[in-house]
């Protein structure tokens, strides 16, 4: 593994080339893949990943063979912000600009997207109306909504030719987080088309609320990203105990046809 630290602005910058994430499994070769992660002021890391991935392809149905996509859920409308459910299809909708080509699940009660100040049910935002403490405990990145399941701390995202039904790989994925208070509460796994783990890898620990992890590999391989959001589903206040974290920004490859 070859590391490279800096320190910008405030922020604990890291980038690493690794195989597999540091996981030793004996007999198996592990793509290689770059790592980068902040906590703090996390503005450089997201911009170094975003170059890394190429320009942004915005969220129409135009297929293209490199660039990235994005989501920032702050285009999402009242009625599917909490205290309403988010459908795990809106970001792979058949027009622009939801299409986006990513769908959403978990094994929780429901996804979640945090109420904006002003919508129409009076919910606190931030995820204020699941405990009122996260107002305070949470940070957005870009303003002002922010994403998680419900009734889990897992959620998984697979990816499609934006626009179609096609399934469909991903160089890689990243995202921002807030409020990963402890070391190895939060963490990626990537598979590949076939169900193969390609690594797993922790997110920072947050430094000003914020923290910020991206993978990228040399070819789109990714087919699904497991997310690990701390060690309890939203609901407790967070404490020694309970390491509750939400996320902000998807980051992610431009999606490619799988063959078949």
């Amino acid at each position: 593994m070859r590391t490279v630290r800096a320190t910008l602005m405030g922020a604990i910058l890291t980038i690493s080339l690794v195989a597999g994430g540091g996981i030793a499994t004996a007999g198996t070769s592990k793509p290689k893949a770059t790592v980068i992660k902040a906590s703090g002021d996390i503005e450089a890391a997201v911009a170094k990943y975003q170059r890394l991935l190429g320009p942004d392809n915005g969220g129409g149905p135009t297929t293209h063979t490199t660039g990235r996509r994005e989501i920032d859920w702050d285009a999402v409308p009242d009625e599917l912000a909490q205290p309403n459910p988010f459908p795990p299809d809106f970001f792979n909708a058949t027009e622009a600009p939801r299409a986006r080509g990513a769908r959403l699940e978990t094994p929780g009660d429901a996804l979640g997207v945090s109420a904006d100040a002003d919508n129409p049910d009076g919910a606190l935002p931030r995820f204020g109306n699941v405990n009122p403490t996260y107002v305070d405990e949470f940070t957005a990145f870009s303003e002002e909504r922010l994403f998680s399941p419900l009734g889990s701390n897992e959620a998984s995202i697979t990816f499609f030719v934006p626009g179609t039904d096609t399934t469909a790989a991903v160089r890689g994925f990243g995202a921002v987080y807030t409020g990963v208070d402890s070391k190895g509460a939060a963490d990626f796994e990537f598979y590949d088309a076939d169900g193969k783990l390609l690594g797993t890898y922790a997110v920072p620990k947050s430094k000003d609320g914020l923290s910020f992890l991206g993978i990228a590999f040399p070819k789109a391989i990714v087919a699904k990203v497991k997310i690990v959001y701390g060690n309890s589903p939203l609901g407790p206040d967070n404490s020694k105990k309970y390491d509750v974290a939400v996320m902000d920004n998807f980051i992610y490859g431009e999606p490619q046809a799988l063959a078949g």
